[in-house]
C-alpha cells in the first residue's frame, strides 16, 4: 500500500489548498506538476508484453503456450499410470497457473481433442458436431505414451518458481519432436496474433530425417477433420499466405449429396447453418438436410427438383462454408520476443533442438555410467584387496586416519580410475555391509563392469555420431507411435468456381425496351420478361444507336433508351456470337459483322459501329452457340438499281473482335431486312481437355485432349476399381479421384481387360464394348476383392504373362487377345488366363497398329478473339494398375 501511495503522490498535481481548481491558479504558483503522458504507454506495453509472452503465443522450444505447459507438468506430477479426474488435474494445475479454472479446463479439452499428448476417457466433446465436453468431474485423462516418451526429461529441464513462489515449474519442456507443427496453435495477443496450422505426424518425422540427412523437404497442413486442401499459396505458413480447405462431397444419386468431411475450424452445425442461409437467399436450391454426424461426418443434402448435383456441389463450395480460406500467421516466442518464421525453419530448428536435447541426455547418461563404473571398480578393489581386514582399518584411532589409510592402499591403483578418488568416495565404502562382502563374486563384478564399459562405448559412439543417433531416434518414434497417424486431408489443386455459373437463377429479368430500364425488382414486373437470372449476374444491353454496356443486375437500372437487345452476360464466353447489320452514319454504307464480347469494363459504354454520328443498328441477333442465320435484304428503289433484294449468309463472315468495323454489305439504302432461314453453329464442337490435377474437364489447353464434343457426345469414365460410367461434356461435372481412364466415348470400340477374380482366385481376360449408361457399372465382377490389372483399347493387343513360385522357370507366355477370346458383353467373366502362379502380366507391342484417327484439334473457324491452341499429345491407349491380390489366393502368387 505504501508503494501505491508513493506512485500516486509522484503523479499528483500539487496546488495551493485555497484553490479548488488548477485552472484558477497562475502557473507560477503551482508547487509541482507531473504530466501523465507516458503513464499509459508504459502500463500498456507491460500488459501487452505479458499477454504475448505468458498467454497467447507458443514458445519455439516446446511449441506450448504457458497454460498447456503447466497442464502437462501437473499431469506428469500426478501420473501413476491411471486416469485422473479432469477436475483434479485442473485443481492441481492452479498451483502454477494464476488465471482460474475455466482457462485451464478449456485448454485441457483442446489438448485432449488433438489426440496426441493426452489419453482421454469419457465424453470429451465432438470436433465434428461442435458438442462440448462433459463437466470436468465426469471425464478423466492421463498422459499418452507418446507424451511420456517425448515431452519429459527432468534431468535436462530448466526450472523457475511458480507465480506464488511455492512450487517449481519448467521454463520450457524438453520436447524432442516438432510438437508445435503437429498440434498447430491459434492465439490472439495484444497487437499480434499467431495461427500455425497442424501438420501430419509421419510427414513431420520424415521431414526431420530428411533435414538431418541434408535432403530437401516440404510441409503442408493436415487437419484432423479431413477434407481437401489446396496449398498452392501456403507460403510456408507465413503472413500473406493462405490455404483453401473444402469439405469432401459425394453424389449418392441424382437428388442427394453426402458431405463426408468438413473444413478445419468448422463443425456440422455451423456448416449446415451456412447451407440454410444460402438456400434462403436462393443461391442454392435444396429440399432438406439430414445431419447423421456422430463418430464420422455424414450430412445428407437433398436437392430440389431439376437441380444438377454437379452444379449444386460447386454452389456449396461457392456460397457456403463447404469451402473456407485460412490465412496462417506463424508467430512464436524466442528469447522472450515474438518472432515470425516459416514452418520449414521451425522444423529445422526443432530437429536441431531435438539433437541438442539428445546430446545433453547422452552426456548425462555418460556421466552416470562413468560414476557407476568408478564406484563399482572402487568397491571391487576394496573387497578384493581385503582392505576392510587391515589392522589400520579395523583399529584406526579416528575417522580421518582410516580414510588416510584407504587412500594409501588405493594409491597404486588410482591411475586406472576415470577420475580422482576423493574422500566422499572413500566414505561410501564404509557403508558396504558385511553381507554384501560375503556374497561378493569377482566374476560377477567383472561382468558388471564389462557391461558398463560396453554401454559407455555405445554412448560415446552415439555422441560421435549424433546425427545418425537422432535419425534413429525419430525412426523409433515413427515406428512406435506412427500407427494410425496417416494423412487425413487430401492435398488437391482446386479450380476457381465462378459464382455466376453455379448460382441458382432465382430472379426474373424484365426490360422496358423503349424507356431503357432493366431490372429484377417488383416495379419492373409489369414490363416485358427477358429471362431468368440470379442477383449476382451481369447483364449486357445493346441500344439501337449501336452503343452497348455491361452492368450488374439490380432492381431497376437505366441503360439508355431504345434498347435493341438485353441478356445475361457471361464473362469469357467465346461461344456466344453477335450478328449485326448497322448503318454507318445517317447516309453512309451499310456494314455487317460477327463478333464476340469476351470481357469489358463494367458500366463503361462501348460502340458496335464506327462511332459515326447517326449510326443505327438495322439487324441484331445473339447466338449462344455461334449460329449463323441467313437474311433477305430488300433495297430501296433507285434509278439504275437492277437488283432490289439479295441474301446475306452470316456463315460466310469470319468472326472478328468486338472493335472491328465489319465488312461493307451495301452502299445503297436498305428498305427492310427479314430473316430467311435459321442458321446452325459455325464454331464446330467444343474442344475438351482433361485436367488431371483438379479432376475436371476444361476448355483450356492441357496435356490430355479428349476431343471435340457436340450434341449428344459422351465422355467415358473408367475408374481403378473396375467401374465405368458416362457423362455429358458439361464443364460443371465432377469426377471421382480414382479415374484410371477418361476419353470420348466411341460406340463399337473394343477394350481388353485383365483382372483378378477374387471369387475364382484366378486371373481372367475379357474383350468387350462399353454400353452407353449414366449409371456406374462394374465390369470385373461383383466381388469386392476383385482387382483390375490391365486395361487397353488396342484392337490387336498382346499380353505377356510371367510366372512365379515353383513355375518361375517356365518361359513367359504371350497371348494374342484376338485369338484368345471373342468379344462379349462387359458383364461376362471372360476366360481364365492360367492356373499357374503368376508374377506379372503386362502388355507388349500389338500385332499391328490401329488406324490413326483424324486430328480434330485445329479450329474449324478462324476466330481472332480465341487464342487457344491445342496440344499435339494424346493420352496413352493402355492403362495398368499396380495390384497385389490377397496372399495365398488359390494357386496364385503376388501379381507385382
Amino acid at each position: 500500500m505504501s508503494e501505491e501511495k508513493d506512485n500516486l503522490e509522484q503523479y499528483e498535481e500539487k496546488v495551493p489548498i485555497e484553490s479548488d481548481h488548477v485552472d484558477d491558479v497562475p502557473l507560477g504558483q503551482l508547487k509541482h506538476v507531473n504530466h501523465i503522458t507516458g503513464m499509459y504507454q508504459e502500463w500498456f506495453l507491460d500488459y501487452a508484453s505479458y499477454v504475448i509472452l505468458e498467454r497467447a503465443v507458443p514458445h519455439l522450444h516446446d511449441g506450448l503456450k504457458p497454460v498447456q505447459r503447466r497442464i502437462l507438468h501437473s499431469m506428469k506430477r500426478m501420473d501413476d499410470g491411471r486416469y485422473n479426474k479432469v477436475a483434479n488435474i485442473i485443481g492441481n494445475t492452479m498451483q502454477f497457473h494464476p488465471h482460474g479454472d475455466a482457462s485451464i479446463g478449456d485448454a485441457l479439452v483442446q489438448l485432449g481433442q488433438k489426440e496426441l499428448l493426452i489419453d482421454c476417457q469419457g465424453n470429451w466433446g465432438n470436433i465434428y458436431t461442435g458438442d462440448r465436453a462433459a463437466a470436468p468431474r465426469y471425464i478423466e485423462a492421463r498422459l499418452s505414451k507418446f507424451a511420456l516418451d517425448v515431452v519429459f526429461s527432468p534431468k535436462i529441464t530448466e526450472w523457475k518458481l511458480s507465480y506464488d513462489g511455492r512450487n517449481k515449474e519448467p521454463i520450457t519442456l524438453p520436447v524432442k519432436f516438432p510438437l508445435l507443427l503437429a498440434q498447430g496453435v491459434e492465439g490472439i495477443a495484444v497487437g499480434l496474433a499467431s495461427k500455425i496450422l497442424p501438420h501430419n505426424f509421419i510427414e513431420l518425422i520424415d521431414a526431420c530425417i530428411a533435414y538431418l540427412q541434408g535432403k530437401s523437404f516440404e510441409l503442408y497442413p493436415d487437419f484432423n477433420t479431413g477434407g481437401l486442401v489446396d496449398v498452392s499459396r501456403y507460403n510456408d505458413g507465413l503472413r500473406g499466405g493462405s490455404v483453401r480447405v473444402r469439405a469432401r462431397i459425394e453424389k449418392l444419386d441424382k437428388k442427394t449429396l453426402a458431405i463426408r468431411d468438413i473444413p478445419f475450424g468448422k463443425n456440422s452445425s455451423t456448416l449446415i447453418e451456412t447451407i440454410l442461409k444460402a438456400n434462403e437467399k436462393n443461391k442454392i436450391n435444396i429440399r432438406k438436410i439430414d445431419d447423421n454426424t456422430a463418430a464420422n461426418v455424414e450430412i445428407l443434402v437433398h436437392l430440389g427438383n431439376g437441380v444438377s448435383p454437379d452444379k449444386a456441389i460447386d454452389a456449396l463450395y461457392a456460397f457456403t462454408d463447404c469451402e473456407v480460406s485460412i490465412s496462417p500467421n506463424s508467430c512464436v516466442i524466442e528469447n522472450d520476443r515474438p518472432r515470425f518464421i516459416g514452418v520449414s525453419e521451425m522444423l529445422r530448428y526443432s530437429a536441431d533442438y531435438s539433437k541438442e536435447l539428445l546430446r545433453q541426455e547422452l552426456l548425462i547418461r555418460l556421466g552416470e555410467l562413468q560414476e557407476q563404473w568408478h564406484m563399482s571398480s572402487l568397491e571391487k578393489l576394496f573387497i578384493e584387496e581385503r582392505i576392510y581386514k587391515d589392522k589400520e582399518y579395523e583399529n584406526g584411532k579416528d575417522y580421518e586416519a582410516v580414510i588416510k589409510h584407504i587412500h594409501k592402499r588405493l594409491e597404486p591403483f588410482k591411475k586406472n580410475f576415470i577420475r580422482e578418488i576423493n574422500d566422499e568416495d572413500v566414505k561410501k565404502l564404509f557403508e558396504i555391509k558385511m553381507r554384501r562382502i560375503l556374497k561378493f563374486s569377482s566374476e560377477e563384478a567383472e561382468n558388471f563392469l564389462r557391461g558398463i564399459e560396453e554401454e559407455i562405448e555405445e554412448v560415446k559412439n552415439h555422441l560421435n555420431n549424433l546425427v545418425d543417433y537422432t535419425i534413429n531416434y525419430f525412426k523409433q518414434i515413427k515406428k512406435k507411435h506412427g500407427n494410425g497417424q496417416e494423412r487425413k486431408t487430401e492435398i488437391r489443386s482446386f479450380e476457381n468456381i465462378i459464382a455466376t455459373k453455379v448460382v441458382v437463377a432465382n430472379e426474373k429479368l424484365y426490360c422496358n425496351y423503349k424507356e431503357g430500364f432493366v431490372g429484377i425488382g417488383t416495379a419492373m414486373k409489369k414490363e416485358e420478361y427477358v429471362s431468368d437470372c440470379s442477383d449476382i449476374d451481369d447483364i449486357i444491353a445493346f441500344r439501337k444507336d449501336g452503343k452497348y454496356m455491361i452492368t450488374k443486375v439490380s432492381d431497376k437500372i437505366f441503360v439508355g433508351k431504345d434498347i435493341e437487345y438485353v441478356g445475361v452476360f457471361k464473362k469469357n464466353d467465346k461461344r456466344t456470337i453477335y450478328n449485326c447489320v448497322y448503318r454507318d452514319g445517317k447516309y453512309g454504307s451499310v456494314m455487317m459483322k460477327r463478333f464476340a464480347v469476351v470481357g469489358v469494363t463494367r458500366d463503361k459504354e462501348y460502340d458496335v459501329t464506327k462511332g459515326t454520328e447517326g449510326s443505327r443498328l438495322m439487324y441484331f441477333s445473339a447466338n449462344p452457340n455461334g449460329e449463323a442465320e441467313t437474311l433477305r435484304i430488300f433495297l430501296k428503289d433507285k434509278a439504275r438499281l437492277k437488283k432490289l433484294s439479295f441474301d446475306l449468309d452470316f456463315s460466310t463472315l469470319a468472326i472478328k473482335g468486338r472493335q472491328s468495323m465489319g465488312n461493307i454489305l451495301t452502299r445503297n439504302q436498305i428498305h427492310r431486312i427479314v430473316l430467311k432461314e435459321q442458321g446452325v453453329s459455325t464454331l464446330g464442337g467444343m474442344k475438351i481437355w482433361w485436367d488431371e490435377v483438379v479432376f475436371r474437364i476444361v476448355t483450356e489447353q492441357r496435356n490430355n485432349f479428349l476431343g471435340e464434343f457436340k450434341g449428344n457426345d459422351k465422355i467415358l469414365v473408367i475408374t481403378k476399381d473396375g467401374k465405368y460410367h458416362m457423362t455429358n461434356f458439361d464443364l460443371s461435372n465432377h469426377y471421382p479421384d480414382n479415374v484410371l481412364r477418361i476419353e470420348k466415348f466411341k460406340a463399337g470400340k473394343i477394350f481388353t481387360a485383365v483382372f483378378f477374380d477374387a471369387e475364382q482366385n484366378f486371373y481372367y481376360l475379357k474383350r468387350f464394348e462399353f454400353e452407353e449408361t449414366s449409371k456406374e457399372q462394374v465390369f470385373i465382377g461383383e466381388h469386392p476383392d476383385s482387382k483390375l490389372v490391365l486395361l487397353t483399347g488396342e484392337r490387336w493387343a498382346q499380353i505377356e504373362v510371367a510366372f512365379d513360385g515353383r513355375y518361375a522357370d517356365r518361359p513367359n507366355e504371350i497371348i494374342n487377345v484376338d485369338e484368345f477370346i471373342a468379344v462379349k458383353g462387359y458383364k461376362a467373366r471372360g476366360k481364365r488366363i492360367t492356373t499357374f502362379d503368376v508374377k506379372k502380366i503386362f502388355e507388349i507391342e500389338p500385332l499391328k497398329a490401329d488406324e490413326p484417327e483424324p486430328d480434330n484439334i485445329d479450329d474449324d473457324v478462324d476466330t481472332e478473339y480465341d487464342d487457344d491452341m491445342a496440344d499435339d499429345s494424346a493420352p496413352s491407349n493402355t492403362f495398368t494398375t499396380n495390384v497385389k491380390p490377397p496372399h495365398g489366393a488359390g494357386e496364385q502368387g503376388s501379381l507385382f
